[in-house]
């Protein structure tokens, strides 16, 4: 095996998503400036996290409601002059 082929900085670390508060304890070697006091009474970097599995509408079932009142506008003004 080539040497020097995986990561060195491989540890445990907190993702937690922010749209619900899930946080969950996983390695990785992403590098972050943050940091999380865990359940276990241990600090751990943080990764904050825009959407998860909890979150996101393809595992919850539940579509998130988008406000597009200013496309709706913008369309019945460009062709309620026709």
């Amino acid at each position: 095996m080539k040497k020097d082929l995986h990561p060195s900085n491989y540890r445990l670390v907190v993702f937690k998503d922010m749209s619900n508060d899930y946080a969950f304890l996983t390695k990785s070697c992403v590098d972050t400036k943050e940091t999380i006091t865990w359940e276990d009474g241990n600090e751990y970097p943080l990764v904050k996290l825009e959407i998860s599995h909890t979150s996101h509408p393809f595992y919850t079932g539940k579509m998130k409601l988008v406000d597009t009142a200013g496309r709706i506008d913008k369309f019945r003004s460009r062709y309620n002059k026709k």
